[in-house]
Parts: structure tokens; sequence; C-alpha cells
């Protein structure tokens, strides 16, 4: 995995040179200058840590809460068929809806702080965790079910609870947290456009700062660094599919 991921970084930024060589160090900095640049903020400024652990709170903030909300959520309406009938059309009408255009209305009605920034991430992640993990129970054989319920002594609170824990959580849970690493690259894209106004920290202000006074090595230093957040991100995700969804079996290595 490592030398994967060392190859496509080195032709990623063998392409970068290349067109910075056409373009120019005035339009698109070569990334050597930007590597330097970037790894001078990165051990000698403050103010750089201060942007990234802004945006690195508030993205875990917001997928985190986004998770802790929806994965229940999605329990309840893959196991519960009547409400599910009731529910899932709000669901589905609103899921298309970009979140990001809720972000005047969030700050209207919250203020400039961090609420607003953290909330967007976390609609972002939960309505795709929402309906990954209640088409996961609608999917499943409900031969799984039949058994458990034949073991299983009359129905009572504790025997709903045994049938969530041995049964509904590890049939969602593998796809749920799947759909958790591919949304974290939507959930940085977001954070991006929240904190592109509005605010005076994080990597999407300084990307923005830097894009507005022409300082083009910032800029792409805080992509860069961006684009190391949400990687942060992903392989988090992949962490987790490795300590909490052993039973799947997959070679994710």
């Amino acid at each position: 995995m490592k030398t994967r991921y060392l190859a496509a970084l080195a032709a990623l930024g063998f392409l970068w040179a290349a067109a910075a060589s056409v373009l120019g160090e005035r339009i698109l900095p070569s990334p050597w200058t930007v590597g330097l640049y970037f790894m001078s903020e990165a051990l000698g400024s403050s103010e750089f840590w201060g942007h990234f652990g802004a945006s690195a709170g508030r993205a875990v903030g917001g997928i985190v809460l986004g998770f802790a909300l929806a994965f229940p959520a999605g329990l309840v309406l893959g196991a519960c068929r009547r409400l599910d009938d009731w529910l899932s059309p709000a669901v589905f009408l609103t899921y298309p809806a970009p979140k990001i255009l809720f972000l005047p209305v969030f700050l209207v009605l919250l203020g400039l702080g961090e609420a607003p920034k953290i909330i967007l991430i976390t609609l972002t992640v939960a309505y795709q965790i929402l309906l990954v993990t209640r088409d996961s129970l609608r999917r499943l054989d409900r031969r799984y079910l039949e058994t458990f319920q034949a073991l299983s002594p009359r129905p009572s609170l504790v025997g709903k609870l045994n049938l969530a824990r041995h049964v509904l959580v590890p049939a969602a849970l593998p796809a749920a947290v799947t759909a958790l690493r591919l949304v974290s690259g939507t959930a940085v894209a977001v954070l991006f456009m929240a904190e592109s106004f509005a605010t005076d920290r994080g990597l999407g202000f300084m990307i923005i700062d830097a894009w507005g006074s022409l300082d083009l090595a910032r800029m792409f230093a805080g992509i860069l660094a961006m684009s190391f957040l949400g990687l942060a991100l992903y392989e988090l995700g992949g962490f987790c599919e490795r300590r909490f969804c052993r039973w799947t079996a997959l070679d994710l290595d």
C-alpha cells in the first residue's frame, strides 16, 4: 500500500512539475516551491497549525456527529417498515439538494461561529450514512431474521436489543463505514466552501486569503494541507473498517 501511494505521489508530482514548466512559476508554482513553503510553514508556523487544527476539528466533529445520528436512525428505518414508509419520502425529497446551499440559512440562524460549519458537514455525512444503512437492512436476507427469532425467546425489549446487536448492526455497519470513507472527500469540499467566507480561521480561509493577495505558494500549500486532511480522514475510515468490521474478511491492505 505504501509503495502504491509513493508511486501515485511521484506520478502526480511529475505531472505537476511538467505543467509548472509550461505555464511558468508566476501562474503555477512548481511542486518544489510549494513543498519547501509547506515544510517551512509546517515546521515553524503556529498560524499554519492553527488553520489546520480549526479545519480538522470542524471536519472530525461534523463527521462523528453525522455518523452518531444517522447510523441509529438508518437502523430504525431499515428495521421498521411502517416507520420507513412515513419518513423515507421526506429523506428522499431533501437528499438531492446540495447541503452547502443551507450555509447562509445556518449563518443567519446560528451566527458566525463554529456551529454552522459543523452542522453543514454533519448533514452532508448524515444523509449518506442514513440511506446506506437503511438500504443495507432492506436488502438483508430474511432467513437471518427468521433464524435469530426462532432461537431467541418470545419478543421483548431485551430480544429486540439482541436482534439489533447480533443481526442488524453487523449487517449494516460495513456498508455504513465504507460510505463514511467515501463521503470524507465531500465533507472536506463542503468544509472548504464553508471556510471561504465569514471566518478568519481554517484552511479554506487560508487558501482564499492567499488567492486574494496572489500569494500562490501559500495558496497551494493550503490546498496541499487540505488534501492531506481529506486523505487522513479517508484512512481513518479504513482503520475503523478494519477494526470494527473484521467479520467481513476483506483484504483492505
